[in-house]
């Protein structure tokens, strides 16, 4: 069986083609592979809980019994210790949780640095 001479170029338009759709696709096209989805959804969510949990940690620092001497402590320390010094208060720890969410300790000292 002989094959139609425009058969090559064909083939070889279709993969460059198909190529230069890929290439454009994920470059300029907002097409982004399984991975990078997942990690869209997880960071989403994970700002999502934050955004919800912050006025709980701000709550728990205007109610709990020793907040005058944890907040006294949060403005002498700087921005790097406040988010172990939340942790340690229990403030940035959910109901349920055994242990402080770090990201919530983080956006409770920067809402607390606000105030």
């Amino acid at each position: 069986m002989k094959t139609p001479e425009w058969i090559s170029p064909a083939l070889y338009g279709a993969a460059a083609g198909a190529a230069a759709l890929a290439i454009v696709g994920f470059s300029w096209g907002g097409w982004v592979t399984g991975g990078t989805a997942q990690k869209l959804a997880d960071d989403a969510s994970v700002a999502a809980v934050v955004a919800a949990m912050t006025p709980y940690c701000i709550e728990q620092s205007r109610s709990a019994p020793n907040s005058m001497e944890v907040l006294a402590s949060l403005k002498d320390a700087s921005s790097y210790n406040r988010r172990g010094i939340i942790e340690k208060a229990g403030w940035a720890t959910p109901l349920g949780a055994d242990e402080p969410n770090r990201d919530l300790a983080v956006a409770c000292g920067m809402a607390l640095a606000a105030n």
